[in-house]
């Protein structure tokens, strides 16, 4: 017992029945005395040594209601003693548990305030298969573990204890011995929620928020997403405006964003990361909202808000790899757990952190119901699952002869498949209007496929909802940094994404990863002076709106921030300010993006068929020497939005496109060039006839002139 290795400290302490009565024995290190109180008498018990006190109380045939009396020095507490409970854990949680099938481990496992056998109190659980024993430790231990043994669970691996009268707000870890002997202390893979970094500790919590986002709740999966409008604004919160709390965010957020017109936010991760020059991408508190920023129902609140001002909530989810911190998830109990135990598929090269093994069914488990559980807890309507690829290779970032085939002597990590498929299954079947989405790098076959659908490689879909398009991403980009006589020789990099436009339901991402560590912010990536590197910047955007796929944009982009995206100090809100010379430079890039969303948002030609060959037809996809692309897109009923883009730094006049012989005049519903977002004001004011004049493949075409480094959107008048 006093060594943290005893698998049963139920069955030693507390009080039992024998002959001639009941023995009571109690585990209080530092205490001076223990007295028990059993039908109104008090009985002190004897010092055994070593912190045990016993007495028997004779002539008793069963096991009296009892309460300790324990005396330190100078003061008195009355307790209940923690091992005159059953487990708090019932057969079912355990069977699931064992079963790996438990969609709501996190009501199960972890800390959780409850009231057991008519007492107020907490039950901790913990799943440590490995361990020798597990203790509880914590404020109320003064850190020493000792009198708080945990009891071993069956077979499930389980380890739980009631500690009565601990509450909201207790501080706690695990003091877990391991197989060789030795112990660590570790905080609680399931806390949901934290310490503040630097300190690690777990915290006891329970949810009071009262939600106000039925309405939103109600309609949120009322239209496919694919066949919805999805403008994107990504942030990282710690960042976006730097010290505000998660209530203070919901003041200025939400009104932000509405303000933008975006559909939805996404949020670099949340979970709890120890190194904020992670953001968030290295989590030990899978079920904790980071206590930078405040409570779990703080967080809560702010997706609230974003609910109640119209706009959804999407969140970066880290199911790939975790830290080696040696208080959080590594070699958890003393060997390899959450980790797979070969290091060459535990031991992640790139990012020196461990993978998970997603063939542990516990640990397939332990993930299947986080997803779940922002969904459900946090009303979370959207996971961004990082780094797939990374996942779904066991040859990622690996030398031949560093990784192992799987049983068919392929390159597929056939665990990770069945983990991925099982997390969107379920997440999808429990969560209502909820969408998932991949950042998959590479060309992997049925992403947003469904999972029952076999493909040609022999593989289930992976059932996400929608898939990052990172080709689109890279070859747009290095179309746009080439200087414009340049431009020419590279038309195809931004025609090829319609060769496989249709392969996968996209979304187009110009995230963090794209402004940040030497890749240059949006506008800077931009050729030319001030001038042209916003208008390219304007243009860029106008083409990726109009694009087949729904679109993503990281904070700081939407005002053509020119400088790098920084964790420490974020967006250059400077930028925006009227004393600031340049302000109306940026203002309009920003007055632009609203204006892209609300008429985004407004023309079901540039979202209903994102996904369907028929939304798209190209007008002009080979003017290579002229630097422009035309092509219309269609809504359900044949609609058109013709969408032209002159990446040239010269005006073309009288620039002939072939349009559709039944729409008789085209009227421009947005042009980036025009003066109020900075540009050199090209616009078309009047409507533009259609002539009957064949060109491009069809019998009636438009002259128009096209601005320099411009997209323009027009309709039918």
């Amino acid at each position: 017992m006093l060594a943290g290795e005893h698998h049963d400290p139920h069955g030693v302490l507390g009080a039992h029945p024998v002959r001639g009565g009941v023995v009571v024995r109690v585990l209080r290190p530092w205490a001076r005395e223990v007295t028990v109180l059993v039908k109104g008498r008090r009985v002190p018990l004897h010092d055994d040594g070593d912190g045990l006190f016993s007495a028997l109380l004779p002539l008793l045939r069963k096991v009296p209601p009892y309460e300790l009396r324990v005396r330190y020095d100078g003061d008195e507490l009355a307790v209940h003693d923690p091992y005159r409970f059953l487990p708090s854990l019932g057969e079912l949680d355990l069977h699931l548990i064992g079963e790996g099938r438990h969609e709501e481990l996190w009501t199960a496992l972890g800390s959780r305030p409850m009231t057991h056998g008519g007492v107020p109190g907490t039950r901790f659980a913990v799943w440590a298969p490995n361990a020798r024993g597990v203790r509880v430790t914590g404020d109320f231990t003064h850190w020493d573990g000792t009198g708080l043994p945990m009891r071993s669970l069956g077979s499930t691996g389980v380890w739980e204890l009631f500690v009565p009268g601990i509450g909201e707000g207790a501080v706690y870890k695990y003091d877990i011995t391991r197989p060789d002997g030795t112990h660590t202390v570790r905080a609680d893979p399931m806390a949901r929620r934290t310490e503040c970094p630097p300190n690690t500790a777990s915290i006891v919590t329970a949810s009071h928020y009262t939600w106000d986002d039925a309405e939103w709740m109600e309609r949120r999966g009322a239209r496919p997403h694919h066949e919805a409008p999805l403008s994107v604004y990504e942030v990282h919160l710690p960042s976006w405006r730097p010290g505000l709390t998660y209530r203070q965010l919901a003041e200025q957020l939400p009104a932000y964003v509405r303000d933008l017109g975006f559909t939805h936010v996404e949020l670099m991760p949340v979970t709890e990361h120890p190194f904020g020059g992670s953001w968030g991408y290295q989590v030990t508190g899978f079920y904790a909202p980071t206590a930078r920023m405040g409570t779990p129902d703080d967080f809560r609140f702010l997706v609230d808000s974003l609910h109640r001002a119209g706009i959804g909530v999407l969140m970066d989810w880290v199911p790939a790899h975790f830290p080696k911190d040696d208080w959080a998830l590594a070699e958890f109990d003393g060997r390899p757990l959450y980790e797979h135990e070969d290091p060459r598929r535990s031991h992640h090269p790139d990012w020196g952190t461990l993978e998970f093994d997603y063939g542990r069914k516990e640990v397939r488990n332990f993930l299947v119901a986080n997803a779940v559980y922002w969904c459900q807890e946090f009303h979370i309507d959207g996971l961004r699952v990082d780094a797939v690829a990374s996942m779904l290779y066991l040859d990622y970032s690996r030398e031949q002869g560093d990784w192992l085939p799987n049983e068919f002597g392929g390159r597929e990590n056939l665990d990770a498949v069945a983990f991925l498929q099982e997390m969107n299954a379920t997440v999808y079947r429990r969560c209502p209007g909820i969408i998932t989405f991949a950042e998959e790098s590479t060309a992997w076959d049925g992403v947003t496929r469904a999972t029952d659908q076999v493909g040609p490689g022999g593989f289930g879909g992976l059932g996400f909802g929608m898939k990052w398009n990172m080709g689109w991403m890279h070859d747009s980009l290095a179309y746009v940094q080439k200087e414009p006589v340049h431009r020419k020789y590279h038309h195809h990099e931004m025609t090829f994404s319609m060769v496989y436009a249709y392969s996968e339901n996209y979304i187009l991402p110009i995230s963090h990863d794209e402004v940040v560590h030497g890749k240059r912010a949006l506008v800077s990536k931009m050729p030319g002076d001030w001038w042209q590197q916003r208008a390219n910047h304007r243009a860029y955007l106008g083409y990726m709106w109009a694009h087949p796929g729904k679109q993503l944009l990281y904070m700081g982009q939407e005002f053509a921030q020119g400088a790098e995206w920084s964790a420490d100090h974020g967006p250059d809100w400077w930028l925006l300010d009227p004393a600031y010379g340049a302000e109306p430079d940026h203002r309009g890039v920003r007055d632009l993006v609203r204006d892209l969303n609300t008429v985004y948002t407004a023309t079901p030609s540039l979202w209903e068929r994102d996904t369907a060959p028929e939304g798209f037809e190209w007008v002009v996809g080979d003017a290579a020497e002229d630097n422009v692309f035309a092509f219309l897109r269609f809504d359900a009923i044949g609609s058109p939005l013709l969408a032209v883009s002159n990446f040239s730094p010269v005006v073309r006049h009288d620039y002939r496109l072939g349009v559709p012989e039944a729409v008789v005049a085209w009227a421009e519903v947005l042009n980036t060039d025009a003066g109020r977002y900075g540009g050199g004001d090209v616009v078309g004011r009047d409507p533009v006839k259609s002539e009957s004049v064949p060109h491009h493949g069809r019998s009636a075409s438009i002259r128009m002139t096209l601005p320099p480094l411009a997209t323009v959107w027009l309709r039918p008048a």
